[in-house]
């Protein structure tokens, strides 16, 4: 898949660049990029909810009625789930949610993602570039030049470029990242991929081992 190569301005720089049918022409493995979506949300859950229970309510131990004769339920404790103010019943308590995938999948998820963004001629390849300053309004020109303004977008840098960052950072639904960083959810959370020339070079030899 050959794709033009265009300046941050908009203006076509005349080349293009061949995508790899390797990691953007694969029959995508929609069970892939359920399990590493799956994973990548369970990752970003603390797992520190907790609530108390009836051992661990502060309250008076003293049996609140006499065992028989009331005409009603024997209650031993006020500390009891039953009453208000008492412990709950089987709480939630602080646990990890993570779990492991196999490195193999989690590429076939990526490579999934990006061939899925590629059949949809979502990705647009732009020249290589740096902001002086960080400057959101030079951004949100570069995203109106690739006439992406009113979409959610994802940039893919070859390396970190400080400036670039802190100028897509406070834009909504803009995000920037490094080749390396690329995740599945990323791609597929975003409506189209903007990728730096040299970030190809990166996630070719990322998914090509």
């Amino acid at each position: 898949m050959n794709v033009s190569v265009v300046k941050h301005s908009g203006e076509d720089t005349g080349r293009k660049v061949t995508l790899s049918k390797e990691i953007f022409g694969i029959d995508p493995s929609d069970h892939a990029i359920y399990l590493d979506v799956k994973q990548f949300l369970a990752n970003q859950r603390q797992g520190t909810h907790k609530s108390k229970e009836r051992a661990e309510i502060a309250g008076s131990t003293k049996k609140i009625k006499k065992q028989k004769g009331t005409g009603t339920a024997r209650a031993g404790s006020i500390k009891s789930p039953i009453f208000r103010g008492g412990g709950r019943v089987f709480g939630p308590r602080p646990r990890n949610y993570s779990f492991k995938l196999n490195k193999k999948l989690k590429e076939l998820a990526r490579k999934s993602a990006l061939s899925y963004k590629a059949k949809d001629k979502s990705i647009a390849i732009v020249e290589d570039f740096a902001f002086e300053a960080p400057k959101t309004k030079e951004y949100l020109k570069m995203l109106s030049a690739l006439s992406l303004a009113d979409k959610k977008t994802l940039l893919v840098l070859s390396e970190g470029n400080k400036n670039v960052v802190l100028s897509g950072r406070n834009i909504k639904n803009t995000k920037v990242v490094t080749a390396d960083l690329l995740t599945t959810y990323d791609v597929l959370n975003a409506d189209n991929l903007i990728l730096s020339e040299g970030s190809i070079e990166k996630i070719d030899n990322l998914l090509k081992k």
